[in-house]
């Protein structure tokens, strides 16, 4: 991932920001995501992918959203590569969250997770269920973000 082009993960920062808030924004919203941090911009991407992946099926709508969650990333024509892999290897929600180590950060994982889907399965909404306990995300914190995403 290009460090220098992942603001364009920015927006799914001020989600999760708000929806820890309790749906209040500041001014600090934006500069705190202006910079996410490579490291957490590729765990937000293989949380979109597993939880693209986690009924089974990638339709178009999801395919379409992490084709651009990666235009909005600066991944080049590597990242697109490691994208496939991933979506043929998606990371077990333990491992997202294992490499998590702050709450706003689990938010933002959550966050990244859910804007990758419509919840139209059983299995999406377990998994999102699951990921959230995993990152320890508040239920309520969780519920802003749905909410947020449907709106």
């Amino acid at each position: 991932l290009a460090g220098a082009a992942l603001g364009g993960l920015a927006l799914i920062g001020g989600l999760a920001y708000r929806s820890l808030r309790g749906g209040k924004a500041d001014a600090t919203e934006t500069a705190a995501f202006q910079d996410v941090p490579e490291d957490e911009a590729r765990l937000m991407l293989r949380a979109m992918v597993a939880a693209t992946v986690a009924d089974g099926v990638v339709d178009a709508a999801e395919r379409r959203r992490l084709d651009e969650a990666v235009a909005a990333a600066g991944i080049d024509r590597d990242g697109r590569a490691w994208l496939e892999r991933e979506l043929g290897n998606p990371a077990e929600i333990d491992e997202i969250a294992d490499a998590v180590d702050d709450a706003e950060a689990a938010a933002r994982i959550y966050a990244a997770a859910a804007l990758a889907i419509d919840l139209d399965t059983m299995q999406e909404r377990q998994f999102l269920k699951m990921l959230a306990e995993a990152l320890d995300v508040p239920p309520e914190a969780a519920a802003r973000v749905e909410r947020e995403l449907s709106a």
